[in-house]
């Protein structure tokens, strides 16, 4: 299949490369089928482009890069949903914000983490309560922005 994309142009992918969000993601209902593109090689983040609408893409990473203690409690009903047991295999992505020109005022959405079932290759957004983890929460100075953007 080939989905023609604002960003990226044309980008060919089969339905083994599709994560389906059954219900949407927050704002975006209609926008279920979405593929994980590459930023860039050896960057550790990740674009996930909507197949459904060519022109929506988010920027995401895996939050263990800016934040290796990240581990949200998920509810039961998020992980049954999802048909996550134990020993499913996962992927968590949180959505980033980098403020245009202003990369040392990134953020992530530590609140709202992308849980993706690496078998069944079904996702959510789940919405944490706990408040210690914000939908702004800045990316850490140890590393550069710049340098981890690039």
């Amino acid at each position: 299949m080939t989905i023609s994309t604002t960003r990226f142009g044309s980008i060919e992918f089969d339905d083994l490369d599709v994560v389906t969000f059954p219900t949407g993601i927050l704002g975006f209902p209609d926008c279920r089928r979405f593929v994980l593109v590459a930023h860039k090689e050896d960057s550790p983040f990740r674009w996930l482009q909507s197949a459904d609408n060519g022109s929506l893409a988010f920027l995401v990473v895996d939050p263990a890069t800016f934040f290796p203690e990240y581990a949200p409690e998920m509810e039961g009903t998020d992980a049954a949903f999802l048909q996550l047991s134990e020993d499913s295999p996962r992927l968590v992505y949180t959505m980033v914000t980098i403020p245009k020109g202003l990369p040392g005022s990134m953020t992530v959405n530590l609140a709202g983490p992308i849980v993706i079932n690496a078998d069944t290759r079904y996702a959510k957004q789940i919405v944490l309560t706990d408040e210690g983890y914000g939908t702004k929460h800045p990316v850490p100075k140890t590393e550069s922005p710049e340098t981890v953007a690039a």
